[in-house]
């Protein structure tokens, strides 16, 4: 047992379970004494439980935070450092990279042909260069056209475990009271919500061989929507990635969303409707320089109010998708831009009534504008998020979260919704890929 490779994986609760599971949990050379906890509030402190670490770890394993990286090699005695999370730029990848050196450490990145799960059905996968690019509004997109094809169709969802890990081991969710029921947290309903809303089914979890099991167990084809810019879990039949025309110039700055560019069968350049001509050709000049034998897609991200009216010449709160305006990176997101075009006579700076949870996301993501994240991965959080909004003076809300926040939180003011769905632009082609994708996988996967 002392001649195992003494392994630290650095992750966010996502991608490190996933690489653990498919490459070390039953590999005697290898003992895993630490995950680390980064990008996600509240991961850090707790344990992957014995019930998912496997037999050669009856006491799980412990996570820990990622500020104490090195003292943490040291102590634990570290060979080997995984890292294991994305939507982080090049430079910090290699910033982690020297310190785990520093540390006496070796350094590992693991790619698709180690941890990719083979489907006994068709898989079109949605992946990103950046978070928040439209990989969810094109997955409902793709869902509903090959539901209208006739085939049944499961969206398998990027992990997302931020509570009991061993219940949330294989996750179904059919409804709205599924998804209360699993007490999921607001950052888990901005991607389940829409979907299950669209009429799919939508599986996600920690362990991804059970999810794939459970998923194919009920679906002809599989949509895998992918998180932040990691590339799947799931082997695909035909890769789809997105690159936002409003940050072409980012498409080789990040990790993975570099390497998912450069693996995709068809890139998607997205926003062109809030994109200038010069951007679009960009992002197409990028994509095209990246991965030469994609093919590449114009698409569109139309926003619509609910109600416009209420929401013109008023003083407006606007709170949008937490994850594109933190680690995504963006200042505002689609709630600012529906406000602005509606005729909001003010849109109010929160951070200046913002309580204390929020006022330390600001703190951590600088770049935010004037507008309110919509982050609930606690009930301290959520509760941050109410109080921010009564305190603002606002007349009305616009949410630009796929949540529908009203559901979730009761405020003083009425909050109207910015709903966006994604449009194929130009010669329609997508479609056809995709239902001949499937066509050409479902031949090679009888059941």
């Amino acid at each position: 047992m002392s001649n195992r490779v003494r392994t630290i994986i650095l992750g966010a609760a996502g991608r490190d379970f996933h690489n653990f599971n498919m490459v070390y949990r039953d590999d005697p050379a290898t003992e895993v004494v630490a995950f680390t906890g980064a990008q996600i509030p509240g991961i850090s402190g707790r344990r992957y439980p014995a019930s998912l670490a496997g037999p050669l770890y009856p006491h799980g394993i412990p996570i820990e935070d990622e500020a104490h990286f090195e003292d943490l090699c040291r102590k634990l005695g570290a060979n080997r450092v995984v890292f294991a999370y994305s939507d982080v730029t090049h430079e910090a990848v290699m910033h982690a990279a020297s310190r785990s050196l520093a540390a006496g450490a070796d350094f590992v990145l693991l790619g698709p042909g180690s941890t990719c799960l083979e489907a006994n059905v068709p898989v079109v996968a949605v992946t990103a260069a950046r978070t928040g690019s439209g990989k969810s509004p094109l997955s409902r997109w793709i869902a509903r056209r090959i539901a209208g094809h006739g085939r049944k169709v499961a969206v398998v969802r990027h992990p997302m475990p931020y509570g009991d890990l061993g219940r949330q081991r294989v996750q179904r969710f059919a409804s709205k009271a599924d998804i209360s029921a699993a007490e999921c947290t607001a950052e888990e309903r901005e991607e389940y919500e829409a979907h299950v809303a669209a009429g799919s089914v939508v599986f996600a979890g920690v362990d991804y061989a059970a999810v794939l099991a459970a998923a194919e167990a009920e679906a002809d084809v599989i949509v895998w929507d992918g998180g932040n810019n990691d590339f799947p879990f799931f082997r695909p039949d035909i890769q789809v990635a997105v690159l936002d025309a409003l940050r072409a110039d980012q498409a080789e700055a990040y990790h993975p969303g570099e390497a998912v560019l450069r693996m995709a069968d068809v890139i998607v350049v997205s926003k062109t409707n809030a994109a200038t001509h010069d951007e679009v050709e960009a992002a197409e000049h990028a994509a095209r320089h990246l991965n030469p034998s994609a093919t590449v897609v114009r698409g569109a991200l139309p926003i619509h109010l609910d109600d416009p009216g209420a929401v013109r010449g008023r003083r407006v709160l606007v709170v949008d998708d937490g994850p594109t305006i933190t680690h995504g990176g963006m200042p505002y997101g689609a709630g600012f831009v529906a406000a602005r075009e509606a005729g909001a006579r003010e849109i109010l700076d929160p951070r200046a009534h913002a309580a204390r949870a929020i006022r330390e996301v600001y703190s951590a993501y600088p770049h935010i504008g004037a507008v309110l994240p919509a982050v609930g991965y606690s009930e301290h959080q959520i509760e941050a998020l109410r109080a921010t909004i009564n305190a603002s003076g606002a007349e009305v809300v616009v949410s630009g979260t796929p949540i529908d926040l009203a559901a979730l939180i009761k405020v003083s003011m009425p909050i109207i919704r910015a709903r966006y769905e994604f449009a194929e632009v130009g010669h329609p082609v997508l479609e056809t890929m995709v239902m001949k994708a499937v066509a050409a996988a479902t031949a090679n996967h009888p059941r």
